[in-house]
């Protein structure tokens, strides 16, 4: 059984879900509160119990600390169970990108194997189940251009924008 909790933000409804181990999901920022636990719901066959618990408001309020630019760096546990032993070694490699820091699928592909593993980061970036706290955002093409998001690349340059690196990326 998971938890979750939905919530409203200045972006738009959000989700988190947590298992025993720690956050297990977020949804980005969408416009109904419906579009969000349908998320939470497509993201595990578990079922899936509303209703809050500590670990998820800390992690509410983490997020919204970030949304509004008061927070760069997240402290909850994360339960990385769901990905393949790749796609965890990517995640934990992208922990690594500083907030206000962009790096190359080329770069993580370096850390996790060889430059050759490029478009396997790139799938795991896109099965990301924690975005903005694993933050694939941060992300880019080897020549500076935006590449892809999960999220689409308007939430992606939004986020950017955010933390400042927007202006980084070649137009």
């Amino acid at each position: 059984m998971r938890r979750a909790i939905i919530f409203h933000s200045p972006w738009g409804w959000m989700g988190i879900a947590e298992s025993q181990k720690g956050i297990r999901a977020i949804v980005l920022p969408k416009r109904s509160k419906r579009a969000v636990e349908f998320d939470l719901r497509a993201q595990s066959d578990e079922p899936l119990r509303q209703g809050g618990s500590a670990r998820l408001e800390t992690a509410r309020h983490q997020l919204l600390d970030y949304l509004s630019g008061k927070r760069s760096a997240f402290d909850v546990p994360l339960d990385f169970s769901e990905g393949t032993s790749f796609q965890r070694q990517v995640w934990r490699t992208l922990l690594r990108v500083p907030y206000g820091k962009l790096r190359s699928y080329q770069w993580i592909a370096s850390r996790v194997g060889g430059r050759h593993y490029a478009r396997a980061v790139g799938n795991a970036l896109g099965a990301n189940p924690i975005p903005i706290v694993i933050p694939c955002h941060r992300i880019v093409a080897h020549d500076a251009s935006l590449g892809g998001f999960s999220g689409g690349l308007s939430m992606k340059r939004k986020l950017l924008a955010l933390e400042g690196t927007l202006t980084q990326l070649r137009r």
